[in-house]
């Protein structure tokens, strides 16, 4: 992983900067995709219990030791006692004896168990079978409230970026915090690919648009997580380590964000 970009987590681990994000992969695929985007050079897995793809992704990953994989616990498995019961069933899943980063998969406010489920985290880490903990789709005063009860500060918190949806305000709170912001849906699933000034960017740079939006991802310190299942878009996703924006280029991608330009859930509601 040496000439790969890494970000510096605050448990003083390194995380791949760009990885490769399976949802939506079916498990009877997974293993096949998987393999192709480790032969393409991705060195970060991510999968997530609700995904139903674990058995596939741990297939994939084979015997390759050093990549990074995540993997996340669900809503209904919040809790002490039903995290640790559903992260072994994560683990026996993925063949592994360990992750390298585990998540919980949204904040679910209403059930108020986040803390809880922190907890069992916190364990988890210390016993070595999740090298580094964080979350995924917390707001600013989900993961005060972790800090503060637990004193732990989550070393990742994967949410909703793309460029309509910059979520700024979110990423100073991670800033301020020293928590990486991973992105999911780092290409609006396809709309952010539509843009004109994506498009004009693509053809100046002789690069796929796809690589254009996760380059802007990359350079704004973000660690995007792109899903592809064909291997055409596997690698044109990949070509994002090959070229540079300009400031030019960067700030029309920043004018491209709205207010209302969220396509998931709302954390604040999903529970």
């Amino acid at each position: 992983m040496t000439d790969y970009p890494t970000l510096m987590m605050n448990d003083d681990r390194q995380i791949p900067q760009l990885g490769f994000g399976t949802y939506q992969i079916d498990d009877s695929d997974a293993a096949e995709t998987v393999q192709t985007a480790l032969d393409t050079g991705y060195w970060l897995i991510d999968t997530a219990a609700i995904y139903k793809n674990e058995r596939g992704v741990g297939e994939g990953i084979g015997d390759w030791a050093d990549i990074f994989l995540t993997t996340k616990i669900w809503n209904e498995s919040q809790g002490y006692d039903r995290t640790k019961k559903a992260f072994a069933k994560c683990l026996e899943r993925l063949g592994r004896d360990y992750v390298d980063l585990l998540l919980i998969h949204w904040p679910c406010p209403e059930q108020g168990l986040a803390v809880e489920t922190w907890k069992a985290f916190i364990e988890l880490r210390e016993e070595g079978l999740a090298k580094s903990i964080g979350v995924s789709n917390f707001r600013e005063e989900d993961l005060q409230m972790l800090a503060s009860e637990t004193g732990i500060v989550p070393a990742v918190n994967q949410i909703e970026i793309h460029p309509s949806f910059q979520q700024r305000d979110m990423r100073k709170v991670h800033d301020d915090m020293g928590i990486i912001t991973q992105s999911w849906s780092p290409l609006g699933q396809g709309a952010g690919l539509k843009h004109d000034a994506i498009k004009r960017i693509a053809e100046e740079l002789g690069q796929p648009a796809s690589a254009v939006v996760l380059r802007w991802h990359m350079q704004c310190g973000l660690a995007p997580i792109p899903k592809a299942s064909s291997q055409e878009h596997i690698e044109a996703n990949f070509r994002a380590l090959d070229f540079e924006l300009s400031d030019e280029q960067m700030n029309a991608i920043d004018d491209l964000d709205q207010k209302d330009g969220r396509i998931g859930p709302d954390p604040a509601e999903f529970n």
